[in-house]
């Protein structure tokens, strides 16, 4: 009798409202997967996937870096205006930032679409913990908005939730190589 009471589990917002898609092995490097969050308007949300390095257990994160080069800092981003004047336009393989860990590992956070880059998450920089604590959330990297005439063809590279789970699956169940 009790069970006709229960009510269907309500999905969260970032379930409700965007379309996770995956990036693995970002630029080679095993196991520095990439998440995008995209939204039905195009905006995409650029995070870290749940099985990176960074969110292992026993990690801890010193400091993110948004200066990509001596002449290109993702702060210096200025967006105005409807059609976004002024954002820094970016490929798939455009380093974000660069996050340090106390244990000396550096990870370069990529892009993984093109599109405009319309903000960077500055309360990251002085709160990295939010990228382990709510990688989803607040502990986004950055957003991007792709041309209207690619917002259905960036998704062509990337993996949807099911094959990403399959890829963790298969990588739970080969034994790795320590030779």
């Amino acid at each position: 009798m009790a069970e006709e009471h229960q009510t269907p589990e309500i999905p969260c917002l970032i379930d409700r409202y965007f379309t996770r898609w995956y990036k693995a092995d970002v630029k080679g490097r095993p196991c520095e997967d990439h998440c995008i969050l995209q939204h039905s308007n195009r905006i995409c949300v650029i995070t870290l996937a749940k099985s990176h390095p960074l969110l292992q257990k026993g990690r801890t994160i010193k400091s993110v870096n948004y200066q990509i080069s001596a002449n290109c800092s993702r702060l210096q981003n200025k967006v105005s205006g409807k059609s976004k004047r002024g954002a820094q336009f970016l490929t798939e393989l455009a380093p974000l930032c660069r996050i340090s860990c106390s244990d000396g590992e550096e990870y370069t956070i990529y892009s993984c679409i093109r599109g405009r880059l319309l903000e960077v998450n500055e309360n990251i920089l002085h709160n990295p913990v939010l990228l382990q604590e709510k990688p989803s959330t607040e502990g986004y990297i950055a957003v991007l908005l792709p041309k209207f005439e690619e917002s259905k063809s960036i998704t062509q590279g990337l993996m949807s939730h099911t094959e990403y789970e399959e890829i963790l699956q298969n990588r739970c169940n080969t034994p790795s190589d320590t030779s």
